[in-house]
């Protein structure tokens, strides 16, 4: 494995370390979807009861069902008087009467309807039960790499052993932001009536919608195990954040704990962009080639972010194994860049050949092979004679 440092001037870009952002949640994740970083983890990969924004995981499920053809938008589906036991947040459903999917989906995203979860879980449940539904969910969250989420049922009511990570609430934002962007701006409704004579349950508890500052989903959630939580996501400009919170005390207090969050992400944190694609970073050797070395280059532009104040350096590595074996294809992945921002993760970016390196026939093959005998014997310690 070869470690090559680089000092190139256009990674001496400066990075305090990172004042990092004291929560008062019990668990917190904060992931930059434009740079990939993760900006904050605090206990992020702790399995933790999620309360309603488990149903994150019944509308990706159905959203999948939708795309694929299994479920429309159209479908009226039957209230089961299963459906219709849940308490807490509902559509005050009632027993046999048939719903869209449409207002089932939007019942659970802007009013968190724990009967419209089941609705939708027993028509999709391999089994027609909603413990089959959860089964599947389970199975299905691992499968887009969510390793600590259990499910038990659709909506996240209080049950032993379900139980989600905030990091994989943030991987479920990220997959329901880029995987269903036709269905993402129903996140940002606050306000759906669904029954003029059930109106006491009509407005979005999400506290960011109305606040401009780029929010524009997903889920709140609250049990009097899991605490206030909420998984959102805000945009400002080119940047997009998910952020995950759990453990609050009050409602007010997780309105107040992820405006300030969603403050310090964008305000502190700035994106520079520190290649771009096609620029050469290094070289590394060729082995038997008809050049001797092969340039390395950015497969696509390297941003990454720093603190707005700074006054250090980024310490920078490219990594490969070598010397490379000729011949090259130009584009071919050969090495990571690998930066490191002062008090942030290290990002791994993947460097390309820069042209193309042909067999160098004979004479590379003679070269090689007396440049091989030259550091065999620089490195075989000579005997010393006795006397």
């Amino acid at each position: 494995m070869f470690r090559t440092f680089i000092t190139a001037a256009f990674l001496l870009i400066a990075a305090l370390p990172v004042n990092a952002f004291e929560t008062s949640a019990t668990a917190a994740y904060v992931y930059d979807l434009t740079t990939g970083t993760v900006l904050l983890s605090k206990n992020a990969n702790e399995p933790l009861p999620p309360a309603s924004m488990s149903k994150l995981m019944t509308l990706y499920v159905t959203f999948e069902a939708i795309k694929r053809g299994q479920l429309r938008m159209t479908d009226e589906l039957a209230v089961s008087s299963h459906a219709n036991s849940y308490g807490g947040s509902t559509l005050f459903l009632r027993t046999g009467e048939r719903v869209s999917v449409e207002d089932l989906v939007r019942g659970v995203i802007v009013l968190s309807g724990n009967d419209a979860c089941v609705v939708i879980a027993e028509a999709l449940s391999p089994d027609g039960s909603e413990k089959g539904f959860a089964k599947m969910m389970t199975v299905r969250a691992r499968e887009i790499g969510m390793k600590n989420s259990t499910f038990m049922n659709s909506n996240g009511w209080p049950a032993t052993g379900h139980s989600m990570s905030m990091k994989d609430l943030g991987i479920l934002a990220t997959r329901l932001i880029e995987d269903f962007p036709e269905f993402y701006p129903m996140f940002a409704e606050t306000e759906f009536l669904f029954d003029a004579n059930e109106s006491a349950n009509r407005y979005n508890r999400n506290p960011l919608l109305k606040l401009g500052i780029g929010a524009d989903g997903l889920k709140t959630g609250h049990t009097k195990e899991a605490g206030y939580g909420l998984t959102g996501s805000a945009q400002q400009d080119n940047r997009r954040i998910v952020f995950v919170v759990s453990g609050l005390e009050s409602a007010a207090n997780r309105a107040q704990e992820t405006e300030a969050i969603v403050n310090w992400a964008f305000r502190q944190f700035v994106e520079r962009t520190l290649a771009k694609q096609g620029q050469r970073i290094t070289t590394a050797s060729v082995w038997e080639g008809g050049e001797p070395t092969v340039g390395l280059v950015p497969a696509k532009d390297i941003s990454i972010l720093l603190p707005v104040i700074s006054n250090k350096s980024v310490t920078a590595e490219v990594v490969y194994t070598g010397p490379i074996q000729a011949p090259i294809i130009a584009g071919t992945p050969l090495a990571e860049l690998v930066l490191q921002p002062e008090g942030l993760p290290k990002q791994r970016f993947v460097l390309v050949a820069e042209n193309d390196v042909v067999h160098g026939g004979f004479l590379a093959k003679i070269s090689t092979a007396a440049k091989a005998l030259i550091n065999q014997i620089k490195n075989t310690p000579m005997e010393k004679s006795g006397a």
